[in-house]
């Protein structure tokens, strides 16, 4: 709203009323700039509310991870989530935010320089006064620490700390940046007649981190034991109320993640966003309970656990664009997918301790390829962009993530020694336990 008086009112008024004119005019001025002012201390505070819910998703990640695997491990496990968010934060501020947002460039890899206050970065001339620069790169970093927490769950329990620490670094300040300024930073796809479109990161966050995830979990095996007979039931669970918490926050954290994804406090669009998030979660759920059902023939707990989370995933390019009946369909979709992919994982044989390829990578493509199929946006020519963009990052970021493991494993290790696999890396890379009582 710009409250404005004619300039042609005061020119043909006289000499008092000129007068009387003008200071009505410059009180209309300042009350423009109060209401600007206004918005921007509102929709800021949205984001840093934002900012700080998609925080909490990362102990949801530590709590799901350290309920779905073996408490021997359990340490190791939340050692490692709470490094990715400090190392995820330093190198995102040193590396990537000017990876992501490089400004102009050639649409493939630019870079503005580490974190620097610009120009009236503080007030309503930054981004349309939707909110400030440090407020801006806050909500983003805890986007770019959350791609490498995906990879974390996924080489669970072999992964030698120091290795995983490392591709965290490389992972988080270079590959998932650079990929992501191909549409964030205005680069190539986003130039594309018809361009990529993901609302919130289905392809940029999730499927990014679980490619990095597959990659990682070829190159270091199945944790031993896993296929090879014996005892199955050491691989089950340890703590279903910690993973059902965890699930529960990420769920809470959402509201962030694809609220704030808005980039403002706009009424009407964060409502419809927030709506078809919970609204693709609870159908996601529903879809892996049925399926389970089907396959599994059993009401699998877990299964509906990360049918919550691919429902969550699967809506998140296109939350904006749906109708509270399409996210949905979504939700429903991605939750019986999540659990044919659960199976399927498994039997190529890949160790995957949390399901994070089959919730992050197989429901974030789906997901990123919806946004053509249904909603607002949906014709053949956007389902090409979008098949398009899955192409482009998942060779991009496979690649990148295998490259970066490989380089680990040849120099310093990437897989723990039999020894301490066996014992527990609690015991050998912490020397601590998680519980009084190891169950």
């Amino acid at each position: 709203m710009d409250l404005t008086l004619p300039d042609s009112l005061i020119m043909v008024s006289g000499g008092g009323l000129v007068d009387s004119l003008a200071a009505v005019k410059a009180a209309l001025a300042e009350t423009n700039v109060a209401v600007a002012n206004g918005s921007l201390a509102t929709n800021n505070s949205w984001m840093m509310l934002s900012a700080a819910l998609v925080f909490i998703m990362h102990l949801g990640f530590a709590s799901v991870e350290s309920g779905f695997t073996q408490a021997k491990n359990t340490v190791n496990i939340l050692f490692k989530n709470t490094m990715t968010v400090a190392l995820g934060l330093l190198s995102y501020a040193l590396l990537g935010f000017g990876l992501m947002y490089p400004g102009e460039f050639n649409g493939f890899l630019g870079f503005a320089g580490p974190i620097s206050l610009p120009d009236n970065g503080l007030g309503v001339e930054y981004f349309g006064g939707s909110y400030t620069y440090w407020t801006d790169f806050l909500f983003q970093a805890m986007f770019a620490a959350t791609c490498a927490t995906i990879v974390s769950g996924a080489v669970a329990e072999r992964i030698k700390i120091q290795s995983y620490l490392l591709f965290t670094l490389f992972f988080v300040g270079l590959v998932y940046p650079i990929t992501g300024s191909w549409k964030c930073g205005g680069g190539f796809l986003q130039q594309m007649e018809t361009p990529f479109y993901d609302f919130a990161g289905s392809t940029l966050v999730h499927s990014v981190g679980g490619w990095g995830a597959l990659a990682g979990v070829m190159l270091l095996g199945a944790r031993a034991g896993k296929f090879t007979g014996g005892d199955q039931s050491k691989f089950a669970p340890s703590n279903f109320p910690l993973a059902t918490i965890g699930v529960f926050l990420l769920w809470l954290g959402w509201f962030g993640f694809n609220g704030g994804s808005v980039l403002s406090a706009d009424p009407a669009l964060t409502s419809l966003v927030l709506v078809t998030t919970s609204l693709a979660a609870a159908a996601g759920a529903v879809g892996a309970m049925f399926t389970a059902m089907f396959a599994m023939k059993k009401l699998d707990f877990g299964m509906v656990l990360n049918g919550i989370l691919a429902g969550l995933v699967g809506i998140t390019a296109g939350a904006d664009q749906m109708s509270p009946y399409e996210a949905m369909i979504i939700g429903l979709i991605s939750g019986g997918l999540v659990v044919l992919a659960v199976l399927g994982v498994e039997k190529l044989k890949l160790d995957d301790p949390v399901g994070a390829i089959s919730v992050h990578l197989v429901c974030g493509v789906f997901g990123t390829l919806a946004v053509g199929i249904f909603g607002d946006l949906a014709s053949p020519a956007q389902f090409m962009s979008q098949l398009i963009g899955v192409a482009c990052y998942g060779g991009a970021s496979f690649a990148a993530a295998m490259g970066i493991f490989t380089a680990l494993k040849y120099t310093i290790g990437i897989r723990v020694s039999a020894e301490e696999e066996l014992a527990g890396l609690d015991k050998y890379e912490h020397g601590a336990t998680s519980y009084a009582v190891e169950s």
